[in-house]
């Protein structure tokens, strides 16, 4: 290193990269390095996003000197390179860039062939069978994966001239493979659908660099989509008003308002998007898809709630006994408390509870309460019905009863819920199996093209329950509908109060906002659950009022200022003091973080406990993917919906814990909450996110014995809301501890949820009506 830290100026420097040292979200990447001349160096830079330990690159910057890390290149251009030495090739082989070579049978390939080694596997594979590791499989393996890595190294240098990083590089040539390098030049835009993480701006970037005019309808139309989209991925809307998507795109574009309009036009002919004069105040402009599923929600339920119903004799038999029984003991039925299409049966009564002995009943012990009687009645006298309420509340023994009488009465079951987790909790409640929705539906697409509203492959049950409904979005709760047969009965069961999905919509709150849809509310806290200080602060939070702090040691607030502050007090009462004092494994305490950026937000709380609890240890593999480093031992979580991994699909939720990291066939294994081994492709990490911090909106459906959770304005506070928070809290078994400032939690008691744009209730209203009350037709479909 001595000679290095003589060296000045701006220089171009081939090198081995050793291992990466650390990579920050937008890609600033510390990585440890091997000159040729055999000097160890640090590198640091933008330009370095996306490299790989076992990489040879050509680096070029100023030489300085950083306080922790001492002398290293700040590197401000950075391009792929051949290994030339005997060491380097044998590194570059070893690190799993190539399928098919690992460290073993690198070392065994350089010694067989030297400097030559990769013009042998380029210009002569066949040469490779000189290796006595190696047969004909392994050989057009290493073959076609070298084709395609070449390739690949090519595409890299191509996106480094647009100013755009490697890491895409992989991922065009994923989808697009030997067209990739023309797609790029002449038509970038078409990578914002088919790429994903490429959106408008990038692809605009290469769009411009590539002399593509800037008012070109091409653009145009491609930046009307991107605020379509953003506006579903970020904000939760299935539309934007007319005027609101030209000002976006207008502005996204810098060009003259009328150019929006005339593209907007071009893909309302093109049927790419739908035009619906008849949702909200004007014209509500939806991508196309979000505007069928709107639809096919609307229609299907409307045929699904006028359908006679199939439950066996037996089960309204079990009910009206039930019913008789309550009646005996003095109980109100709930006849009139809503149960008839509409009624919203929240009615407290105090002391009432089903047994005529004026005592708060616990719902464990054998009692309705008549609000619960109430629900049993609706679900099982209605094809489709809601039931919703808060924490304590007694949804699962409602949901427990209901589906018990239908078995009793001869009828099937299938019970469901939006994540595994969730999924696994419903099934450890009733004592019977669960699944995701998304194997319930079992679909391998999301398309909207066919004009049925029903599957040609139906589900057939007498009662499906859909727990955890405030998760729904539009996309899964179209494939539902489409899966259900008339006259089977749909109970969908969640809170309200709590974050809506994280795709576009808000289907439980707008089906509570149905007239005609029935519907029932659970608002009686039961005995064993008022004395939780959870639920207590729960309700509280729900009706916008202050938690009570510090009440027992289930509910704790440690007041700090300082983001910094909080963020070192989360790290270190997660990962030793709640196992220390209460004797638990770590695994048990789950830190949820309202924002994904920042000191407090998941990846910079995620990447410090992953350093306490898991990290690295030298001679133990690792993968870096993008900013994260993968280290066997790891807690998961899967981010998307594969329909084609695992045995049945791993969907989004999944949590798991890596057990393997393999170079040489580059993949990495899962072993999944479901106890089942999944691998990934090195190429398929962007589907997994670290556990150790997730966010609160991911941990819907899910429950913790311990939740540790920062509450700071430290992302200005628009994250703050008191549905974030009240979802937070209720994630909680044991205890819940926020830390964090006053302020914040006051803002997020405070300050209610951001609205989206829907046009569900007004369909559901429109399709409930008849047909001579319908929405009117969309001007692209007429």
């Amino acid at each position: 290193m001595g000679e290095v830290h003589d060296r000045t100026g701006a220089e171009w420097l081939e090198c081995s990269v050793d291992r990466l040292i650390a990579v920050r979200p937008d890609g600033f990447t510390i990585a440890r390095a091997t000159a040729g001349d055999g000097a160890e160096l640090i590198l640091s830079g933008r330009a370095l996003s996306g490299v790989q330990p076992g990489e040879t690159v050509r680096v070029r910057g100023e030489w300085v000197t950083h306080a922790k890390y001492g002398t290293q290149l700040a590197v401000d251009a950075c391009e792929p390179a051949a290994p030339s030495s005997v060491r380097a090739i044998r590194l570059y082989l070893a690190s799993g860039i190539v399928r098919g070579i690992g460290p073993k049978l690198a070392a065994a390939i350089v010694e067989a062939f030297g400097e030559q080694t990769l013009t042998v596997i380029d210009e002569t594979p066949e040469r490779l069978l000189e290796v006595n590791l190696i047969g004909p499989g392994r050989k057009d393996l290493i073959a076609d994966s070298w084709i395609a890595h070449k390739q690949v190294r090519e595409l890299m240098v191509l996106l480094q001239g647009y100013g755009i990083g490697p890491s895409f590089a992989v991922k065009i040539y994923g989808e697009f493979g030997d067209s990739s390098a023309e797609v790029v030049r002449e038509d970038p835009y078409r990578l914002i659908e088919a790429v994903r993480g490429i959106g408008f701006t990038t692809a605009d970037k290469i769009a411009m660099a590539s002399g593509i005019p800037e008012d070109s309808p091409v653009r145009a139309r491609a930046a009307v989509l991107d605020r379509l989209d953003a506006a579903a991925a970020v904000s939760g809307h299935c539309f934007l008003p007319y005027a609101g998507l030209l000002a976006a795109a207008t502005a996204l574009l810098g060009q003259d308002q009328l150019l929006v309009r005339q593209a907007v036009d071009a893909l309302a002919e093109q049927r790419r998007i739908v035009i619906d004069t008849g949702i909200g105040a004007g014209q509500a402009v939806y991508e196309r898809r979000m505007w069928e599923r709107e639809r096919r929600i609307a229609e299907g339920l409307a045929v699904l709630a006028g359908a006679a119903s199939d439950l066996p004799r037996g089960v309204l038999k079990r009910l009206e006994a039930l019913v008789a029984a309550a009646e005996t003991s003095g109980a109100d039925t709930g006849t009139e408390t809503g149960t008839d299409p509409g009624a919203d049966t929240d009615t407290d009564t105090g002391t009432g509870t089903g047994t005529g002995t004026g005592t708060d009943a616990d719902p464990a012990d054998g009692a309705l309460h008549p609000q619960q009687l109430a629900a049993v009645r609706m679900a099982l006298t209605h094809t489709v019905s809601v039931l919703t309420g808060g924490p304590g509340c007694g949804k699962s023994r409602t949901v427990d009863t209901i589906a018990a009488l239908v078995r009793a009465g001869g009828g099937k079951v299938t019970l469901a819920a939006p994540t595994g987790k969730a999924a696994k909790r419903l099934a450890q409640l009733t004592g019977h199996p669960a699944m995701t929705v998304h194997r319930l539906v079992a679909d391998k697409k999301d398309s909207m093209d066919s004009g049925a509203l029903f599957d040609d492959d139906p589900l057939y049950a007498d009662l499906i329950v859909v727990d955890e409904a405030s998760m729904l979005d539009v996309s899964l709760a179209a494939k539902l509908v489409s899966r259900l047969v008339p006259g089977s009965h749909l109970l969908l069961v969640g809170d309200e109060d709590q974050l809506p999905s994280i795709g576009a919509g808000r289907v439980l709150a707008d089906l509570l906002r149905v007239p005609e849809l029935p519907h029932t509310r659970l608002s009686h806290v039961f005995r064993q659950a008022a004395g939780s200080s959870i639920t207590t602060n729960a309700h509280l939070i729900r009706q916008g009022r202050p938690p009570v702090l510090h009440a027992s040691p289930g509910f704790w607030f440690e007041d700090c200022d300082e983001p910094a502050v909080v963020a070192d007090r989360v790290v270190e009462i997660a990962t030793h003091l709640i196992p220390a004092k209460q004797g638990v494994d770590h695994t048990q305490v789950q830190v949820l973080c309202p924002s994904r950026k920042g000191l407090t937000g998941t990846i910079e709380l995620g990447r410090r406990i992953q350093e306490r609890l898991n990290p690295a240890v030298e001679g133990r593999p690792e993968h870096w993917s993008g900013a994260a480093v993968f280290r066997v031992g790891d807690a998961v979580t899967q981010i998307r919906n594969d329909y084609l991994k695992g045995r049945a699909g791993v969907f989004n939720g999944t949590t798991g814990t890596v057990t393997a990291i393999n170079t040489e066939d580059r993949t990495l294994t899962v072993l999944t909450e479901d106890n089942e081994s999944v691998a990934y492709d090195f190429d398929e990490l962007e589907d997994l996110l670290h556990a150790y911090a997730i966010s609160v909106h991911r941990s819907q459906g899910s429950e913790y014995p311990f939740v540790v959770a920062p509450i700071t304005t430290e992302s200005g506070g628009l994250l703050l809301r008191r549905a974030l928070l009240y979802t937070l809290v209720t994630r909680a078994k044991t205890a819940v501890v926020l830390v964090g400032q006053r302020k914040a939690l006051r803002l997020a008691v405070e300050v209610a949820g951001q609205p989206r744009n829907t046009g569900l209730t007004q369909r559901l209203v429109a399709a409930f009506a008849g047909p001579g009350t319908k929405v009117a037709e969309p001007e692209a479909l007429l």
